[in-house]
């Protein structure tokens, strides 16, 4: 993953978790979906890069996850965050928090349709918790609900499915945008 990345996906859980509340695991892998999946469908284009997969309770962008809980967080990340590990939940997945080491939110690493759908998820989800910001990425036809009943559990979740009526984006256009992506991450333009 590229530096740049990193501190937009730093600045974003910052953001989340100075102006939400209940923001543990499931919640923070909730806004990060949120925040991906509305960027995509507004713009073609995903601000994290991560790819979720279907968990029991949600979205979960796997990479990220399995960084906290192996304690290997990119430099960025484990400098400015805390996280703060609690037990296994019913599904045996490992549970955690999420505490602010520095508080301060470089917004210079956002662009200003980033912190436009940020600003807009935090208005939607500020005061949900983890259960109900679960019960909404498992409603029919999300698509979250949409990757279960096609692939089943622990499968990528296509953010071409972010794509609606009210996209202002034709698929034609979504897949330029994926192709341009794909060659940015490749050749590490943004560095």
């Amino acid at each position: 993953m590229q530096d740049f990345t990193i501190y937009k996906i730093l600045n974003g859980i910052k953001y989340f978790v100075s102006n939400t509340r209940h923001v543990g695991r499931t919640k923070l892998f909730k806004l990060l979906f949120f925040w991906d999946f509305l960027h995509f469908k507004e713009y073609g284009l995903s601000i994290t890069g991560y790819q979720y997969y279907t968990f029991p309770f949600g979205p979960v962008p796997v990479e990220l996850y399995d960084q906290i809980i192996n304690n290997n967080l990119p430099p960025a990340l484990q400098s400015e965050l805390k996280i703060i590990q609690d037990d296994e939940d019913e599904y045996k997945y490992k549970t955690f928090r999420v505490a602010l080491k520095n508080k301060q939110i470089d917004y210079d690493w956002l662009t200003p349709n980033e912190i436009k759908i940020l600003e807009r998820v935090v208005l939607l989800f500020r005061d949900l918790t983890a259960r109900d910001m679960t019960e909404i990425t498992h409603l029919p036809n999300s698509p979250y609900d949409k990757t279960l009943k096609d692939f089943g559990m622990n499968k990528p979740i296509d953010y071409r499915l972010a794509i609606d009526k009210d996209s202002p984006l034709d698929q034609e256009t979504v897949e330029e945008y994926i192709a341009l992506q794909k060659e940015i991450y490749h050749h590490g333009r943004f560095q």
